[in-house]
């Protein structure tokens, strides 16, 4: 694909996801001569900083193939220092135009960090950096009075777009030159689609929201906001 822009970008996202809810997917740029034709080198138009849950296959959700997706994944989306460097070699050496947090509902990453916070239980191994990245989440959820868990998976996702921007000025540096977009998305299991939790900035006109608002944030974030080490 050309170099477009954020919101074209954003554009061939939501159409293909539309397809890939009504059934009608294409399966563009899966063939044997597309394989060859990218083989060479890449040149994503959108890098989707993902939840690693099986059923978040993002290609898939998008209907999208080879090339076209530059695809990092965590439990619950946290994003550390090599998610980080990740999205910055995206934007910034590969031109990718649109960064997107895709997040879930019923997300057990989050369901795990509230668990935790309940009980005052400390998860085993590496699982504690997972709850303790979402532990901002959780405590703006509550400030807001957000108790519902796809409430708090939305007030999650948004959490990681301004991580994304707060703690990368590369990020934000892309972002405050127009070059980039970031922006957070929520997908729903049973139904197959996506909306815009959040934005930064806000690279409307997109398609409307399926289910709810959307939360534009004013830009780059001036205070990072916590993440587990």
């Amino acid at each position: 694909m050309a170099q477009i822009t954020p919101t074209q970008a954003l554009a061939e996202l939501h159409a293909g996801n539309r397809r890939f809810v009504t059934g009608v997917p294409r399966h563009p740029n899966q063939d044997a001569g597309h394989r060859a034709a990218v083989a060479d080198g890449q040149h994503p138009f959108a890098a989707i900083v993902g939840c690693s849950d099986s059923r978040l296959a993002a290609e898939i959700i998008f209907d999208r193939g080879l090339g076209d997706l530059f695809v990092v994944r965590t439990a619950g989306h946290t994003a550390g220092p090599e998610v980080l460097g990740s999205v910055e070699y995206a934007v910034t050496v590969l031109g990718t135009p649109l960064v997107v947090v895709l997040g879930h509902d019923s997300c057990g990453a989050v369901q795990a960090a509230r668990d935790a916070a309940r009980t005052g239980t400390q998860p085993p191994g590496h699982l504690y950096s997972v709850v303790a990245a979402v532990g901002p989440s959780l405590r703006r959820a509550a400030q807001e009075g957000v108790h519902d868990i796809d409430g708090i998976v939305d007030i999650h996702i948004a959490q990681t777009v301004e991580v994304l921007l707060g703690n990368s000025p590369v990020i934000a540096a892309e972002v405050a030159a127009g070059r980039c977009a970031v922006v957070g998305m929520s997908y729903r299991l049973a139904a197959g689609e996506v909306r815009t939790v959040a934005s930064a900035p806000d690279p409307a006109p997109a398609p409307a929201p399926v289910d709810g608002p959307a939360v534009t944030l004013p830009g780059p974030v001036g205070q990072p906001a916590a993440v587990a080490g």
